[in-house]
């Protein structure tokens, strides 16, 4: 007996296992034929009309591929090359618009602006010198202001965290504020002398077991008020600095006088908060907060202005 096709005896174990069993039967003899191909009733040539007519297949069907995917490619790279023109005009556009509104808000400084202006920047840019026999000298009249009275043994003294310093030797703590944090000290001193004192000993309110240091807390706020301000850029940029030049011009010391103000709003925050010295950063983010709103109230033409600046025990020449 003749078979056509060399035929298996499927079992369990082939799947998987890649098991089968030969049928050596002895009326069908050895089948050893490769498989998918015929033993007898087929020739030779017609096996080489089936592998060309299955090359002649392929061929097509790789021609076919071959002509879709440059259909496709051609139709995402006019996609793309479109979406891509439409993103750079929306650019050119934006950019356009935003050079437009960036001249438009553009802040020309008056004369009298700048000329205040570079002034104050070149203060802030002042680093406190503690071999300065004026900046020495200022050290000395800021304790006299603070503690009337009580005489300076040395300009390196336990008596100085009396004023919350650090150290016996306040010049190492000037290093963020630079000099111009000492003259503000001493301006809020000489200028809104009951503010001080209350602050620097702590009068008002319930205090903390551990209260903030009140000198190192006023080189905190010169140095925020210089961030906030914008004061080490060229030209005003933010809403805080084009603001705040305005009120430089109503007023040369309004850098000076600001800082007035966030003390005592500062100090507000410290006792609405409870806060403890571990707490003073938040503290301070609170009254930043508070400041920059203030300080751009549409009705706000100089710092006498701020609602913030009611805090102030002032005398009568302050107010005007």
């Amino acid at each position: 007996m003749n078979i056509g096709n060399l035929r298996r005896r499927v079992r369990h174990e082939d799947v998987g296992g890649y098991k089968y069993e030969r049928m050596d039967n002895e009326e069908f003899g050895d089948l050893n034929e490769p498989l998918l191909t015929r033993s007898d009733s087929g020739t030779r040539d017609e096996y080489d009309d089936w592998e060309e007519k299955k090359y002649e297949a392929q061929l097509v069907w790789s021609q076919i591929f071959l002509r879709l995917l440059a259909q496709w490619s051609q139709f995402f790279a006019a996609l793309f090359n479109s979406a891509y023109l439409r993103g750079s005009s929306i650019f050119w556009i934006t950019s356009r618009e935003s050079e437009s509104e960036e001249q438009r808000d553009a802040l020309q400084l008056t004369p009298l602006q700048e000329e205040r202006l570079r002034i104050l920047q070149r203060r802030v840019e002042i680093p406190f010198d503690g071999a300065s026999s004026i900046h020495q000298e200022a050290l000395r009249e800021l304790w006299k202001v603070s503690f009337p009275g009580c005489e300076l043994v040395d300009l390196i003294s336990e008596q100085w965290k009396d004023m919350g310093w650090q150290g016996k030797d306040p010049s190492t703590d000037f290093r963020g504020g630079g000099f111009i944090s000492l003259e503000n000290l001493l301006f809020f001193a000489k200028e809104y002398p009951r503010s001080y004192r209350k602050l620097l000993h702590k009068e008002d309110g319930c205090r903390a077991t551990w209260e903030y240091p009140f000198a190192i807390a006023g080189i905190n706020l010169s140095f925020m008020l210089i961030q906030i301000l914008d004061l080490r850029s060229e030209t005003p940029k933010t809403r805080n600095a084009r603001k705040f030049v305005k009120l430089l011009e109503e007023d040369n010391f309004a850098f000076d006088r600001l800082y007035c103000v966030a003390f005592e709003m500062m100090d507000a925050q410290w006792l609405a908060m409870k806060a403890s010295y571990m707490e003073f950063n938040a503290v301070l983010k609170a009254t930043q907060a508070q400041l920059e709103k203030e300080i751009n109230l549409d009705d706000v033409s100089r710092v006498q202005d701020l609602p913030g600046y009611t805090l102030l025990h002032c005398d009568l020449h302050n107010h005007l």
